[in-house]
């Protein structure tokens, strides 16, 4: 692994960015101040911050229903979000988008995507577009283990693999779809098995080891860039919350379970190794932390003191 100290702070401060943003807008939901649903992705962070690390701004990424991390990840602004979160027209959808419809195409963002599996399709789009172009471009398709059992998936990995598509199919495997456990619903125990059945590497990687899965996607990125064709990269993660932040939401998780999940915490396992390098101190954490907690709350701020969409705008950037 060969990151330079400056670039493993800057992973550490999106994954503790990605966290914070995620308590702040669980909290504010449930205080009835963000509208519409909120997936958090609290305990996935190294998956979006090691692909994204990985990626040239000018690559495309698409999301899922739970797509706060990968927006931070790739670059999204912070007040931008939480405007959108809280129904603002200041938001990436002038507020009437949501949590679940965030895009910045200036920035990579294809958008996230309320449909389970509904944005593999989109995104294997973009990475036949960035054949075409031919400019070294890659695409990812970020999806958890649910979507890997819908039709969208291996449609587009055959095709992927067929055309040698430049692309990553990444697999958050959070061990759970909605109230679901994925070994209910999974004949084999890793998705990235699959793979063969396409002729396409499989890679299974943990998920909570953010240096691993940045290698990882280093790996398939240089092969995609090469035009080798798509490579699936499974990460075994776990959300640590239940499915949305809905009050009185079943969790059908054991609690054990849960526990044992948060203590291989992948922001704890980035602190420890970079102590262990020499790299971070408590004083250096704790600077990054405030810096941190200073931009959300600048964030919830720009959201409050912009307006609300009217209702003549309801119509406004609709096309069909």
């Amino acid at each position: 692994m060969n990151l330079s100290p400056d670039k493993q702070r800057e992973m550490l401060r999106q994954m503790l960015t990605i966290r914070r943003f995620e308590e702040r807008a669980s909290a504010d939901y449930l205080a009835g101040r963000i509208y519409g649903v909120v997936h958090c992705y609290i305990g996935e962070e190294a998956v979006a911050v090691g692909v994204c690390t990985a990626l040239e701004r000018s690559d495309r990424i698409i999301s899922t229903h739970r797509g706060h991390g990968h927006c931070i990840a790739k670059g999204a602004d912070l007040n931008r979000m939480m405007a959108e979160l809280y129904g603002r027209e200041t938001g990436y959808c002038k507020g009437k988008g949501g949590s679940m419809h965030i895009a910045d195409f200036g920035i990579g963002m294809l958008g996230a995507n309320g449909i389970v599996a509904g944005g593999i399709a989109i995104v294997t789009g973009a990475g036949l577009a960035a054949q075409m172009e031919g400019n070294g471009g890659v695409a990812v398709s970020f999806f958890g283990d649910g979507a890997s059992n819908a039709g969208p998936f291996h449609e587009c990995l055959n095709i992927a693999a067929a055309w040698k598509l430049p692309m990553l199919y990444v697999c958050e495997n959070n061990q759970w779809a909605a109230q679901t456990s994925a070994v209910a619903t999974h004949a084999l125990s890793d998705v990235a098995a699959r793979a063969a059945g396409y002729g396409i590497p499989g890679v299974v990687v943990d998920g909570n080891d953010v240096f691993a899965v940045y290698q990882a996607a280093s790996r398939a990125i240089e092969r995609a860039r090469a035009g080798q064709g798509p490579t699936l990269i499974e990460c075994k993660t776990y959300r640590w919350r239940a499915h949305t932040e809905r009050k009185g939401q079943p969790d059908p998780r054991n609690q054990a379970e849960v526990e044992a999940w948060k203590a291989k915490d992948p922001i704890v396992q980035l602190e420890r190794s970079m102590r262990d390098q020499g790299v971070l101190d408590e004083a250096g954490l704790q600077t990054i932390d405030s810096e941190i907690m200073s931009a959300i709350e600048r964030a919830v701020a720009f959201a409050e003191a912009s307006s609300f969409p009217t209702p003549a705008q309801a119509t406004e950037d609709v096309f069909a």
